[in-house]
């Protein structure tokens, strides 16, 4: 197969050729998928995670990819309906599980009215998939209509995570940090404790407020 076409001196056209070189009716998988695909022109290799393609009837038929090329993370959609013109950019909305949607602006490949990228959220976007199940895409076409599909993720971190590396970048999606203690967490679980354990706990904390305030006072008079 003859790739030439693809590839010029235009960078998001070169990027277009990841997801042209195996057509949106191919991989008619249910899983994520890893490919690392290397240009005899420029013998450079670009490696991507695709998603499955949605049931037919269900949603349109919409594909999502995490690309890295030359270490610059890349998300693309690629769908069989016109989205804008070439070089035009339009809104995508997304949506993780049921947390609040996000809106994005893409922008079409040069030579393409049906496909489109971005730089600036390729990591938001790869992040936010990690944390969760599924994800929903709605995207605002010139004809004023919405296309839409939703793509499971239980089985994406894995390819997303290995592109990733290969943009030499690690995962900040899948890692939570543990919300802080509540004084309402406190009380619940202090009236639960014996008398004894009440006081001990008490005493404990009084030691705690006399070395807190204890810092306070040095700490204005060093201002003073």
């Amino acid at each position: 197969m003859k790739h030439s076409r693809f590839f010029g001196n235009n960078t998001p056209t070169t990027l277009l050729a990841l997801l042209m070189i195996c057509p949106l009716n191919t991989w008619a998988d249910n899983t994520w998928s890893y490919h690392r695909i290397s240009d005899d022109l420029t013998n450079r290799t670009y490696s991507f995670a695709q998603s499955p393609l949605p049931r037919r009837g269900l949603y349109d038929n919409i594909r999502l990819g995490i690309v890295c090329k030359e270490t610059k993370l890349q998300v693309v959609i690629d769908a069989e309906s016109l989205i804008a013109s070439q070089g035009s950019r339009f809104d995508v909305e997304y949506q993780i599980d049921k947390k609040i949607p996000v809106t994005i602006q893409m922008k079409t490949f040069p030579d393409s009215k049906r496909k489109g990228y971005s730089d600036e959220f390729a990591k938001q976007i790869a992040d936010d998939m990690l944390t969760g199940q599924a994800i929903f895409i709605r995207v605002n076409t010139m004809l004023r209509t919405v296309l839409s599909n939703s793509i499971p993720l239980d089985n994406a971190a894995e390819p997303i995570n290995h592109v990733l590396a290969d943009c030499s970048l690690s995962s900040s999606g899948n890692v939570t940090s543990e919300p802080a203690y509540s004084l309402t967490e406190f009380e619940q679980e202090f009236g639960k404790l014996s008398l004894e354990q009440q006081q001990q706990v008490l005493a404990k904390i009084k030691k705690i407020m006399m070395e807190v305030r204890k810092c306070s006072c040095s700490e204005q008079i060093d201002w003073g």
